[in-house]
């Protein structure tokens, strides 16, 4: 019996099917999809295994998935279409469109800043609960009055959470509509897909339980690099958890799932995230969302090469929100955006080969040199499209 429960493969595509069910042939799967569009058309839409760890509902059309961090690079394409219709600008002051953010040391943090890690905003000034953590206004406000973490623009740290409040109160301030809301009406309505920021509490049977992959054997110098880098009372475990609020298990609960975290807690699938990716650089049936200025824009680079992360201690490359390619984010290669997500959830575009593409999994995986499931799927896709 076939792993597959969505087989739809162009001609010419098929390595990129061998690679999927790879993961499940080895045991790093258990429900997961990937979807390709290439030149404006879906050339690759798989999903296969299960919801759940005891094997009574299949991952098929019906499964949607928490995609953490993947989340960010819709919530920066809200951004941009925000930038493009004059509502906001990259080089502006933050305080231009959300006054109280002025205080504390914070009147001349930047849009572009902010977008790129670079405002020392990696979690809010003292403990927060959960359910403080998950009320918009608490959150927004606590931001406001926290002090950067360091010198503003002289290095950036990886907002895990914080990116999505900072980024989606720019935009409700600018449209008057939350960001879960701007998604679904400007971005998800358009192209007909499902991408939810603040689940609605009937879909919730559908979405697939997020399981731990066995962590694997690391060595002392990894263990130490991990614990240095995350581990308790470390910056990456303050920016990682919000002071702690976000415990083991979160991601798997009902009320997280319905809050907005526009940074962490999107729920879509692979057949969504890559048609939102693709209409970023093909027209998705009459749907392009941004303009090739813009879209330049919003994906140049605002961080000095070979910069360290303050939080994720390596070399990150972030554009106005996005991730480049780069030896720490390995999409497609130049031109490459998008944003990848914790436990292996991954999305891109690439405009030299006209892609669009979106890897999703419940089976979370850690590792220390990047995860071989997107790893394996990407270099399928590249073969296959300049096969073309």
């Amino acid at each position: 019996m076939s792993i597959l429960t969505v087989d739809v493969v162009a001609p010419g595509w098929e390595p990129v099917r061998d690679a999927f069910v790879q993961g499940f042939e080895l045991g790093e799967d258990h429900g997961a999809g990937v979807s390709i569009y290439h030149r404006g058309k879906c050339v690759v839409d798989l999903m296969g295994g299960w919801q759940d760890k005891d094997q009574t509902v299949p991952y098929d059309n019906d499964s949607l998935q928490v995609v953490f961090s993947t989340t960010k690079g819709i919530t920066s394409i809200a951004v941009a279409m925000c930038v493009e219709r004059g509502l906001l600008n990259y080089e502006e002051k933050v305080s231009t469109y959300w006054p109280e953010f002025a205080t504390r040391g914070k009147a001349d943090i930047t849009v572009a800043q902010l977008l790129s890690h670079r405002a020392g905003l990696y979690t809010v000034d003292g403990d927060i609960s959960l359910e403080d953590a998950l009320d918009w206004t608490t959150v927004t406000g606590r931001l406001a009055d926290t002090a950067p973490l360091f010198p503003v623009g002289s290095t950036h740290g990886y907002h895990a959470l914080t990116f999505g409040w900072l980024a989606g109160e720019l935009v409700r301030r600018v449209t008057g509509k939350s960001l879960g809301d701007f998604v679904r009406q400007e971005i998800a309505g358009p192209l007909g897909v499902e991408m939810h920021v603040g689940l609605p509490p009937e879909l919730e049977p559908r979405v697939a339980r997020l399981m731990a992959h066995p962590i694997p054997k690391f060595s002392p110098e990894e263990v130490k690099t991990l614990m240095e880098t995350s581990g308790p009372g470390t910056k990456g475990a303050a920016a990682l958890s919000l002071n702690g609020a976000f415990g083991q298990g979160a991601f798997n609960r009902e009320d997280v799932h319905q809050s907005q975290l526009p940074g962490a807690n999107g729920i879509s699938n692979a057949r969504s995230l890559a048609r939102i990716y693709a209409a970023l650089v093909s027209d998705i049936d009459g749907v392009h969302l941004l303009n090739e200025s813009t879209r330049n824009r919003a994906t140049t680079s605002n961080t000095p090469h070979g910069e360290m992360d303050e939080i994720l201690a390596s070399a990150t490359d972030f554009a106005m929100g996005f991730m480049l390619h780069s030896e720490r984010t390995p999409f497609a290669g130049p031109t490459s955006f998008g944003h990848n997500g914790a436990g292996g959830s991954c999305a891109f575009a690439q405009p030299s080969r006209e892609l669009g593409f979106a890897y999703v999994m419940n089976t979370m995986m850690t590792t220390i040199d990047g995860d071989p499931r997107p790893a394996r799927l990407i270099a399928a896709v590249s073969r296959c499209a300049d096969a073309e």
